[in-house]
């Protein structure tokens, strides 16, 4: 009896075996499918795991991807940076100087800030207004306003050339070498869509080429009394192109004068021929369009990594024309944020009984129905 029940044990075993062998070939397939789907999802597991190290720098991850090509199907491996882990920001000119630390009742985010009346040329508001940092882009004002001074054939047609190809910064252009464009239009894309490869060229194209053009912008700032301005480019890429706040309400002042740079500044697009053939450019601020509720007659923007967000522009609020400076906003949103801000002030000036955000008389503190924010740090040298 014992001898059948160990034989019926031994047959009911073998019967189980291909049962077994089946479901452990199904877990086996399944486990096999979920480990190639998981390898993407462990690796970013892992990289949040070194989060938790917090470091500043940025991790990578390969990421694993099946793709088609040519009616075949391939698997492809991928480096991605971990967008889990944010490197730290690159502190600006304006930050290392300790700027960020000054303080305003309209809590700005922009490290300099200055609003001129343009009719008498009141200050109604200024914070670090005479501290020269890099200005960007704004440069190319001062590039239009050398340009159109020196009553330059505007109809002259410019190349594009390899020297106008940016190798410092790597910048984008629409532009390509070889491109001719009538040096308006260069003018006209420089101002609106900042164009570096445009205000190169019309540097370039100066009499005595850019260096003397340089020399031209120098020497135009020095007539305005523009004295804590330099400029080593004709479209501000270089950090060494400096200014202070009260030097570009200066610039604004007197580039207002020219209709051809009130125009070219503030189109919030234009159809531009470029080799013959009609091409569509934009502006690079958004507070110029149609539907913005600004009114705008002159405009500036500029953006390098040691300048920050950067505008330069006249503007009418409540019927009084003013000349606002903002530079060094973390961020174009912030820039604009800052505008919006100031306007709104501005507006609230006209109100008997304003009030600043700590509670005192703006008439008051200013003693002309303005702000003054005083700087926290040492001035930084022109040229740094």
């Amino acid at each position: 009896m014992q001898k059948f029940v160990v034989g019926a044990l031994i047959s009911a075993l073998c019967l189980a075996v291909p049962v077994g062998t089946v479901q452990a070939a199904q877990g086996a397939k399944k486990t096999s499918v979920k480990k190639v789907a998981a390898k993407p999802a462990k690796v970013a597991k892992a990289g949040v795991r070194r989060t938790a190290t917090f470091s500043a720098e940025p991790r990578d991850r390969i990421v694993r991807r099946v793709v088609t090509e040519r009616g075949k199907r391939k698997v492809v491996y991928q480096r991605l940076t971990n967008v889990g882990v944010i490197a730290a920001a690159r502190p600006t000119m304006g930050d290392l100087a300790g700027l960020n630390l000054t303080r305003d009742p309209l809590d700005l985010k922009s490290n300099v800030a200055l609003v001129l009346d343009q009719s008498n040329s009141e200050v109604l508001f200024e914070k670090n207004a005479n501290v020269a940092l890099p200005i960007a882009s704004i440069t190319k004002m001062m590039t239009g306003l050398v340009v159109v001074e020196a009553n330059q054939d505007m109809e002259e047609m410019l190349t594009v050339t390899d020297e106008d190809v940016d190798r410092a910064k790597f910048s984008s252009s629409r532009l390509t070498v070889g491109d001719r464009l009538t040096r308006r239009n260069m003018l006209h894309i420089a101002l609106m869509s900042s164009e570096n490869r445009a205000a190169s060229a019309l540097g370039r194209n100066y009499p005595g080429g850019l260096p003397a053009f340089v020399d031209a912008m120098n020497a135009k700032a020095q007539s305005l009394g523009m004295n804590d301005t330099r400029y080593v480019d004709s479209n501000g890429l270089s950090k060494q192109n400096v200014a202070s706040a009260r030097d570009l309400a200066k610039l604004a002042l007197a580039a207002y004068e020219h209709p051809i740079l009130r125009e070219f500044s503030t189109d919030p697009k234009a159809i531009i021929e470029r080799n013959g053939r009609p091409v569509q450019f934009g502006t690079t601020n958004g507070l110029v369009t149609p539907n913005s509720g600004w009114e705008i007659g002159l405009q500036k923007t500029g953006f390098i990594n040691e300048a920050g967000r950067c505008m330069m522009m006249q503007a009418v609020v409540e019927g009084r024309a003013v000349i606002m400076v903002l530079l060094d906003a973390k961020g174009t949103a912030a820039r604009v944020g800052d505008a919006i801000r100031m306007r709104k002030w501005l507006a609230a000036l006209k109100s008997p009984g304003f009030s600043d955000a700590t509670g005192g008389s703006i008439g008051a503190m200013a003693g002309s129905g303005g702000f003054s924010s005083s700087v926290v740090a040492p001035r930084p040298v022109a040229g740094m």
